[in-house]
């Protein structure tokens, strides 16, 4: 499966960020992670948006399960969004949501910062051929 750029822009994504300018707004900077992630959930919810929280992600080896892990969000069954609550971004967390796509097989994947500065927003995507 190869991602199309074009996708990087979904009409998805563009929601779940405004939701996430929404809640920053509201909250601003400061709360731990999980008070953002249930107060984006909320938003979500009222912008008709599909999603599971803390949505399980197997790691497979071969034929072998050797790992689970869990985005904070799945949006519209194929949006991986990751969150933060820290000063600002880093490779390790753009490199944890490269992870989740590559286990979930999803094209595209958005990391978002409640971050001191306000509102950080990393897309990733993979290509798989």
């Amino acid at each position: 499966m190869k991602a199309n750029r074009s996708s990087v822009n979904d009409p998805v994504s563009e929601q779940v960020i405004a939701c996430a300018y929404k809640v920053y707004n509201t909250l601003g900077f400061g709360f731990l992670e999980k008070v953002y992630e249930n107060s984006l959930a909320v938003e979500l919810r009222r912008a008709g948006i599909a999603f599971e929280q803390q949505y399980r992600i197997t790691v497979w080896y071969e034929d072998v399960n050797v790992g689970e892990y869990e985005a904070d969000l799945f949006a519209d069954g194929r949006l991986v969004v990751e969150l933060k609550s820290v000063q600002h971004v880093v490779e390790k967390h753009e490199v944890q949501l490269v992870h989740y796509l590559k286990a979930t097989k999803q094209p595209v994947g958005l990391l978002i910062n409640f971050g001191a500065d306000g509102v950080e927003i990393k897309r990733k995507y993979r290509d798989y051929l």
